[in-house]
């Protein structure tokens, strides 16, 4: 069974920020710091939040009751990658396993590509719709899944956004939703508590 304490402790402090009414460049920095703390280790992810499926999968690990964030696992399969995307809030990357490449993508008819990121294990980046919010993501891997945690101002499953024709630069508007009908148990402390 995995020990879910690391994402426990991740989520308290998180919520530690969003209480003290953290601005948007305080998430980006201190929540940038957590997170990076949070992936460096894989010992704490739930298995039925990693499984691949026919195209990437988005499982919700924990939403704000206020909806001020949520912590969401992306599972990447090979050869799998987003539609062209925006997402109206910050966000954090953090990558747990595998590799995966996000590309920024210009307004315009046909939009054209912008900053390249490749994230590799234990690394973060950020997104803002103040300055990079959209780009289409991939897995870099030919031939495994790659897993991402990611962070976001909101409960971005239920954000209404945009996905691009990369080609015309027309939107359409999207809700991502989640895979998983249930989110892990970070109540559970009772073997913590009998160890004590």
């Amino acid at each position: 069974m995995t020990d879910i304490k690391p994402l426990r402790d991740f989520i308290g402090d998180m919520t530690r920020l969003a209480d003290e009414g953290a601005t948007e460049q305080r998430w980006l920095t201190e929540g940038a710091a957590l997170l990076r703390r949070l992936v460096a280790k894989d010992d704490w992810l739930p298995e039925d939040c990693t499984i691949p499926g026919p195209r990437y999968r988005q499982y919700l690990l924990h939403c704000d009751p206020l909806e001020r964030f949520c912590v969401v696992s992306f599972v990447w399969g090979p050869g799998q990658k987003t539609p062209v995307h925006n997402h109206t809030v910050w966000g954090l990357v953090g990558m747990l396993r595998g590799e995966e490449v996000s590309t920024e993508m210009r307004p315009g008819a046909p939009m054209t590509p912008g900053q390249v990121d490749r994230l590799r294990e234990g690394e973060v980046v950020a997104v803002s719709a103040n300055t990079y919010d959209i780009h289409v993501v991939e897995n870099a891997l030919p031939d495994r899944a790659s897993i991402s945690i990611h962070v976001y101002g909101g409960n971005i499953g239920a954000i209404a956004r945009s996905v691009f024709d990369p080609e015309t630069g027309a939107t359409k508007r999207f809700v991502s939703g989640y895979d998983n009908t249930s989110v892990p148990n970070l109540w559970d402390r009772s073997r913590e508590m009998a160890a004590a």
